[in-house]
């Protein structure tokens, strides 16, 4: 169900937004070619933004809220930071905490695993506890962010890194019109609102509007990229090609996710903002 706010702005019901139901769907799509290339992407822009940051060899407190299955926060886990992964989805966290498992002991001991809401950090948290707190694929199934975001970056020590990854509000006709579903494309200019590739019906941001946020935050926007500008129309079960080819996709991917105008039509945008 559609609401709207007191701007008037297109939200979603929390009931409509529940992720829940469809965790396991997603966990099935790991593997594929569409999540490989965001997760590696995400990863190389956030690891070239923390070595810009923080001194070579610093053991860093990491949040890494909405974890999902895990793979960014155990990924900074085996570099060496101490990461805390908060998780509400039951299906989620037994796999997190499956692979956390069969992890060798140094990396067990420096990860903790927290069932809760990224909505109450505050609740779980002492504000400036963490140096990186990510939010990565949140935003869009939450009704009113700017509260959260809010929590977030109060959570972020001076300098601290906050990385979010949010589905690209400005590109929404990009998919359907890319794929032939030109009514679609040309209403998705007029909205906010998206169904997933899940079949959620979700909410999308604007680099602008975000911008404004974390200025707002003090956490103002340091940089950004684009996630999955030539990528995201593949079949959600599409395979990993050879691992030449596979290099070749990347580099293209993560060059286009920093080069203007490619960027500002990805699929996802990852903005980095720093605590002040």
């Amino acid at each position: 169900m559609c609401i709207r706010d007191r701007a008037g702005r297109t939200s979603l019901s929390a009931e409509a937004s529940g992720f829940t139901r469809v965790s396991s769907r997603w966990l099935e799509q790991l593997g594929g070619l569409r999540n490989v290339v965001r997760q590696e992407l995400v990863a190389r822009q956030l690891d070239e933004q923390i070595a810009a940051r923080f001194p070579v060899g610093r053991r860093l407190r990491v949040l890494d809220v909405g974890m999902g299955q895990g793979t960014q926060a155990l990924r900074l886990a085996r570099a060496g930071h101490s990461v805390t992964g908060l998780e509400s989805d039951d299906a989620m966290l037994e796999v997190a905490r499956d692979t956390l498992a069969a992890e060798p002991e140094g990396i067990r001991e420096r990860t903790r695993i927290i069932q809760g809401d990224g909505r109450d950090t505050g609740v779980h948290f002492l504000p400036g506890s963490f140096d990186v707190v990510l939010c990565h694929g949140v935003l869009m199934y939450v009704p009113e962010p700017d509260p959260m975001l809010a929590g977030l970056a109060r959570m972020l020590a001076p300098g601290g890194l906050l990385s979010l990854l949010v589905r690209n509000a400005d590109a929404l006709a990009m998919r359907p019109g890319t794929a032939g579903d030109f009514a679609g494309a040309l209403a998705a200019f007029d909205s906010d609102v998206y169904t997933n590739r899940l079949g959620l019906e979700v909410r999308a941001d604007r680099l602008g509007a975000l911008t404004d946020t974390l200025a707002g935050i003090a956490a103002p926007l340091h940089t950004w990229y684009g996630v999955r500008v030539f990528t995201d129309n593949a079949d959600n079960d599409a395979e990993l090609p050879e691992a030449g080819e596979l290099e070749r996709v990347l580099a293209l991917e993560d060059r286009a996710g920093r080069t203007d105008p490619y960027r500002r039509v990805a699929a996802l945008l990852h903005l980095c903002g720093v605590r002040g």
